[in-house]
């Protein structure tokens, strides 16, 4: 039990008081004014009972999350009301964030006996809101510098065993950001005992081990023939069977069914005369799935047969479950098991760089290896009919010494979240049954390889080599002697991870690249693509496009954005200022997001994305962008200031740093930023040249070439630390892969990034006239197609040409008025950063002919 005078014990025992125990009071909520940390956060999905504890939320999606929270003296597990899940979707709050003025409900709980953190003799909280605060900021938040596994549960002496689900009758949780890998500590790593898998006799079991009582091709002849004892019942006989394949895990719950451990996981296994499919079920997974790998084999007693439910009408499976019968599973050494049952090994299909583009388009095949890029992890949706599911992968090059063009994997979770971790530049890895798939593009021949459902990952640190059966293979072999040829130095000089990545690159006309969507949603307005920013969940990747207008281009270098070079279209800067002030929003200093309180689901998450601008509109706070009246105002007629008309010229300017602000307290209050334009253009007046109009009278008012000095204009956007690829550095090579990964978070300037300059463009859409700013990046594409690097072919390639030296960017930036009113098709790539942090890059501008 923790100490009387813990701010948990002296918040939560004065509320349980006043409502009376076991009884749930939402009104006579329990707040806790002092700081609490966020220990961890865990998800798991609904069952048919969970909305019994939500009785007033509305349970849009199908998870619900449990946060274990400290206050330096003890521990309490509590649910976060179904209101708050946004919150952490987005990963404003995560493992780390402290929070202050947390409000907590009474609550039943799905499973008090498992439990410690609500067990049969406390009482359960929800939380339902409270202030949050990020794990790296610092002013005077206290942080408790203690072992948290040490300190007791709050309301418990001893712990009941591991936390399970508070709201929903599971026995494991979900990993946070996919439904593949496995989480938590619930599964083993080592298989069960002999003693807890109920052996028989240990004599019996020993002289049985080498050789089978049946053999798969016996199974499947008296299955089909009806043999009683295959066809209804357990079949006790032993069966010595090698894996071959291994399949990622499947998990199967569902929000209208009960079921403690919905998982599953397919290993294709074979004996010497023949293969099938061995199911595992539920618990089984558990326990054995961690533990099993391709090339084991494997003594498996009490199980039963069934038809497969996808294969030919002929063919069986193989399903091992906890109970009913509780199946018999145990790793045999090859030396135990007769040589004349010994099942075959299996087969690999290594190919190398030079070899992949004379495959078929779907074929399966294996690669090793020298990895040169990890990417980050990323996320998008689903496309199998559960849309709702979000698939992280990453993308991996790998150079094998047998051509110019390197291996692309675009590889998704394979339940190997351990090997994942570890997958950093300069190991070398092996990557089982892939599958190829050829670019479409025809300005691109290239090919990238993806997962099947039997992919597995195998990478240097981990002892996975010395342990398979490939390392003997002649292509292996032949990587091995070109790998010890490479010098350290020249690999690490193009050894990059993280940050913006694309592939394969976008086609480079807009014909080819609109026949190549097709199907796909067209063209969004300004504001239905703010929208959809809006709609993004944390690193999930999206793909819009927009039709638009280049109104400012600026070239910048991280951490130097005080001296940018920029050009703006006068017209378009005209516009802006004669229009009604707007509301500015920036990337660089994140706006204030809601804080966590159940109401929040009906409320809009932070603002609006800091790269937005809302349509230039004198009635934009009060009508829609696509409103009739708001159109109409537009385009009427209106006064014109000369002064402010004559100081509407393009730019080439330095821009003042803007200075850092505080990361305010997360709250449920709008941003309040309509007065820094009024503020800006009213500084303007004290830094005009006092002989304009002098000046004026010289020079031509329509000259499209005109620069002043003068501030940038307000809010301007700088690139985010993961948009940019960080040099590999071998030391740190763990510290990067934390940065890289789901959940992790750039150090600003801990890192050498690849590239340290950058162009942003302001786009206006024709549309509704939303304007919005995206990063460009034109040298970090693959080598391209040679054009004459004019802003129209850079747009169009997405890059500068390969075959030649890029322009300079003061040759860019006075070039850029050649954008001055052309039409653009912009192709824009999404990701959701956490926070209120969304990357938006330009990945291709196609000009729309006239």
């Amino acid at each position: 039990m923790a100490a009387a005078g813990c701010v948990l014990h002296r918040t939560l025992t004065r509320s349980r008081s006043r409502s009376g125990p076991k009884q749930e009071s939402s009104s006579s909520p329990a707040v806790c004014r002092d700081f609490l940390s966020v220990v961890d956060l865990q998800r798991y999905s609904r069952d048919q009972g969970s909305s019994v504890y939500f009785p007033q939320a509305v349970l849009s999606g199908e998870d619900l999350y449990d946060v274990t929270l400290t206050d330096g003296d003890c521990r309490l597990q509590v649910t976060l009301d179904p209101g708050l899940n946004r919150l952490v979707e987005r990963n404003v709050l995560r493992p780390g964030s402290t929070l202050r003025n947390a409000t907590f409900a009474l609550a039943m709980s799905a499973q008090h006996p498992a439990c410690p953190g609500a067990s049969a003799e406390t009482d359960s909280y929800r939380l339902e809101r409270a202030e949050v605060r990020g794990d790296d900021e610092d002013d005077g938040v206290r942080r408790f510098d203690v072992d948290v596994d040490s300190l007791p549960w709050f309301g418990s002496s001893d712990a009941a065993g591991p936390l399970v689900p508070l709201r929903a009758n599971r026995s494991v949780f979900l990993p946070q950001w996919n439904n593949v890998d496995y989480s938590g500590e619930v599964w083993r790593e080592a298989p069960p005992t002999e003693e807890e898998a109920e052996h028989g006799d240990d004599e019996e079991e020993e002289e049985e081990g080498r050789r089978p009582a049946v053999t798969v091709s016996e199974l499947r002849d008296h299955f089909l023939s009806g043999h009683r004892g295959v066809a209804r019942g357990a079949v006790q006989h032993r069966l010595i069977i090698r894996i071959i394949n291994k399949s990622h895990l499947m998990y199967y719950g569902r929000t209208d069914r009960n079921c403690e451990c919905p998982y599953k996981a397919v290993l294709e296994v074979c004996d010497r005369t023949g293969g099938v499919c061995v199911v595992l079920w539920n618990s089984v997974c558990v326990d054995w799935y961690h533990h099993l790998k391709p090339g084991d084999v494997i003594s498996l007693r009490r199980y039963r047969v069934k038809r497969h439910y996808q294969a030919e009408l002929d063919d069986i499976e193989i399903s091992v479950n906890s109970r009913n019968p509780a199946a018999q599973i145990s790793v045999l050494p090859e030396s135990s098991v007769s040589p004349e049952y010994l099942p075959p090994a299996p087969t690999y299909s290594f190919y190398n760089s030079k070899d992949l583009l004379d495959r078929p388009h779907s074929a399966e095949c294996d690669v090793i290896g020298l990895l040169t890029f990890t990417g980050r992890a990323e996320r998008i949706r689903s496309k199998d009919g559960r849309g709702a599911e979000l698939l992280e992968y990453r993308w991996l090059r790998l150079e094998d010494g047998t051509s110019d063009q390197p291996i692309h994997v675009k590889l998704f979770s394979t339940s190997q979240p351990e090997t994942h971790r570890n997958l950093h530049p300069l190991s070398v890895v092996v990557c089982t049954r892939l599958k190829l798939i050829k670019s479409a593009n025809p300005s691109h021949s290239g090919c990238f390889l993806t997962n099947t459902i039997n992919t597995q990952v195998y990478c240097t640190g981990l002892g996975h080599h010395s342990e398979m059966s490939y390392r003997k293979l002649r292509p292996v072999r032949q990587f091995l002697q070109w790998l010890r040829s490479q010098d350290d130095g020249q690999v690490l000089s193009r050894a990059l991870i993280g940050g913006f990545f694309m592939y394969p690159p976008p086609p480079v006309s807009l014909e080819t690249y609109m026949k190549d969507r097709r199907g796909e949603p067209g063209f969004l307005r300004g504001a239905e693509l703010q929208r959809e920013l809006e709609k993004l969940c944390y690193r999930e990747r999206r793909t819009f496009c927009i039709q638009a207008k280049v109104t400012m281009v600026a070239y910048s270098r991280r951490g130097e954005e005080d001296r940018s070079l920029l050009w703006t279209d006068r017209a378009a800067s005209c516009s802006s200022s004669l229009s009604s002030p707007r509301r500015l929003t920036t990337s660089s200093h994140p706006s204030p997001s809601p804080s966590l309180s159940s109401t929040s689901s009906l409320q809009p998450l932070p603002s609006t994305p800091h790269s937005f601008r809302p349509p230039l509109s004198p009635s934009s706070s009060s009508l829609s962008p696509s409103s009739p009246s708001s159109a109409l105002s537009q385009l009427a007629p209106r006064p014109v200031d000369l002064r402010a008309a004559r100081s509407c010229k393009r730019k080439l300017l330095l821009h003042p740093e803007t200075p850092k602000r505080r990361h305010p307290w997360v709250t449920l209050q709008p941003e309040q930023n309509d007065n820094t334009v009024i503020l800006f253009e009213a500084s303007m007046e004290f830094l005009e040249n006092p002989n304009a109009d002098e000046d004026e009278d010289d020079s031509d008012e329509d000259d499209a070439s005109s620069f002043v000095t003068a501030p940038l204009f307000p809010d301007f956007p700088s690139v985010a630390e993961e948009t940019l690829p960080m040099r590999y550095d071998h030391a740190s090579r763990k510290e990067q892969a934390v940065v890289v990964a789901m959940g992790g978070r750039a150090d600003p300037g801990r890192f050498d990034p690849a590239f340290d300059d950058y162009y942003t463009l302001r786009l206006r859409a024709l549309s509704d006239s939303v304007s919005v700013d995206v990063v460009f990046l034109p040298h970090s594409s693959p080598p391209v197609l040679p054009h004459p690097n004019t802003w129209t072919s850079i747009l169009s390639h997405g890059a500068f040409s390969s075959h030649g030296p890029p322009p300079s960017p003061a040759d860019l930036i006075v070039l850029a008025s050649q954008l001055t009113n052309q039409r653009l098709v912009c192709v824009l790539e999404a990701c959701h950063l956490g926070g209120t942090r969304t990357e938006l890059i330009l990945s291709r501008a196609f000009q729309l002919p006239n």
